[in-house]
């Protein structure tokens, strides 16, 4: 790992100011990611700008949503009563996430600002059009079991690896970003992106900006029916194969409306807006969850040793509305 300048800023303005001042600076929070790529040698910032000092750990009850610092832990995030009793579905994707010990290093902006990435990512010596632009995808025709089978490219198949930005995206959760001209929020769904001709870009956050909190609206009808499946190797400390963040309403048993999305399947998680749409307003049967997990692959794409994706995919979203 190289020689790198640290620095403690005691503002948010601080923060910012230093990230503006120099173009090599990354901010560093939990640094359960970032201090692992350096190590490796995958990135290498030249000065880190540590932000824990900022006052970014609060989880309040706002009018229509609740509004979650970035600085949060994942384990308070997980284990807070009005995120039990509110948000359900985001407690239960945190708590399916890597281990005990890294929730309580790992917070939510540093959750989000994670890099999309996959085994050629990490081993310098195959050619990465993340780490490398143009020099190719090493998965495309390697070992891609654990790969992308919606929204890839031929320039990039890795899969986001965190459960709790699918369940933000099923929440319709909102990103509030700063910088020096302001705030500006983004819907969470659009935060994150897929890889086109351009996989070095894992999400729309620019230069100068930082995350400094998530809203989720306050919806009390998806607090009772919501279920996050998670289908992986081990029990613990293990990227998702598959995965699945549903939240039903239902009244009777029809489906008033449905939040869903997906993870392990693509460069983002994935949004699953045409199952949606599909079961709003029909009963909660097989056929109809059959029908909406079609719906749901009608684009996907296998690349040879994660065809088993096709499968299993749709047989977890079908499994999740089943359960929830």
């Amino acid at each position: 790992m190289i020689n790198f300048d640290y620095i403690k800023p005691a503002t948010q303005k601080a923060a910012i100011d230093a990230l503006n001042k120099d173009a090599t600076s990354q901010f560093i929070a939990g640094g359960t990611n970032l201090v692992d790529l350096m190590k490796r040698g995958v990135v290498s910032p030249q000065k880190l700008i540590d932000i824990n000092n900022l006052p970014l750990k609060s989880i309040e009850q706002q009018k229509g949503f609740i509004r979650i610092g970035a600085l949060t832990l994942n384990s308070d995030v997980a284990e807070h009563e009005l995120i039990r009793k509110k948000l359900p579905l985001l407690s239960q994707a945190l708590k399916a996430g890597a281990s005990p010990q890294l929730r309580n290093m790992a917070t939510v902006g540093g959750n989000m600002m994670q890099r999309t990435r996959c085994p050629y990512f990490y081993d310098t010596t195959m050619p990465c059009n993340k780490r490398q632009p143009g020099t190719g995808c090493g998965a495309l025709k390697g070992y891609n079991r654990m790969h992308a089978i919606l929204g890839a490219s031929d320039k990039c198949i890795a899969v986001h690896p965190s459960d709790m930005c699918v369940a933000l995206t099923a929440l319709d959760a909102t990103v509030v970003i700063s910088s020096r001209k302001g705030d500006r929020r983004i819907p969470f769904a659009d935060f994150h992106r897929l890889p086109g001709t351009t996989p070095e870009k894992d999400n729309n956050l620019q230069r100068g900006e930082m995350i400094t909190a998530i809203e989720v609206p306050d919806n009390n009808e998806f607090s009772k029916k919501a279920l996050y499946i998670k289908i992986r190797d081990r029990a613990s400390y293990a990227f998702a194969l598959i995965s699945v963040a549903a939240a039903l309403d239902i009244k009777g048993n029809t489906i008033q409306n449905a939040r869903l999305a997906m993870g392990g399947v693509a460069h983002k998680p994935w949004r699953l807006t045409g199952a949606e749409n599909f079961l709003k307003g029909k009963t909660a049967s097989l056929e109809n969850f059959n029908q909406a997990a079609a719906i749901s692959m009608k684009d996907a794409k296998g690349y040879g040793y994660n065809n088993f994706k096709l499968k299993l995919a749709p047989n977890t979203i079908v499994q999740t509305l089943k359960t929830v």
